[in-house]
């Protein structure tokens, strides 16, 4: 019983932390690569289009994949990239808390890479890479 109420709050956790990121993306995506791309140029980080192009992919695709938990370490680290990155270049001078603070944009790195890592057996990844070893662990092992 505490497993599947421990999978289900997983799950829900990472619903919450995929329509965050899909929020600012979709914001980006509204905005265009062209001008994504010239408001990450302006806080300074490099291949501001290849950033924009990234951070567009990891936020919309990326959500997507980690509420189905489809190759939720790869997101996760694709969340904590996106985060350090905007923590880094735009929120960084407005210090933790405040207006611009980087408190909420260290939060959801953080939480996407735990979760990467630990997103519960409601998800693609379980289904289709660790059932199967869970499955093999559980086979008595004749000698």
């Amino acid at each position: 019983m505490y497993a599947r109420v421990q999978d289900v709050t997983l799950l829900l956790a990472r619903i919450g932390v995929a329509v965050v990121f899909i929020a600012h993306g979709l914001q980006k995506w509204d905005n265009g690569l062209d001008a994504t791309s010239a408001m990450f140029a302006k806080t300074g980080l490099p291949l501001p289009t290849v950033a924009a192009l990234f951070a567009m992919t990891v936020e919309l695709l990326g959500s997507v994949a980690f509420i189905a938990g489809f190759l939720l370490p790869l997101v996760g680290v694709g969340y904590a990239v996106v985060g350090i990155g905007a923590l880094l270049s735009v929120h960084v001078d407005n210090g933790l808390t405040g207006q611009g603070g980087y408190e909420l944009v260290l939060v959801l790195a953080l939480a996407g890479l735990a979760l990467g890592f630990n997103g519960g057996r409601i998800s693609l990844d379980h289904l289709l890479f660790w059932r199967k070893r869970e499955q093999k662990l559980a086979e008595p092992v004749l000698v």
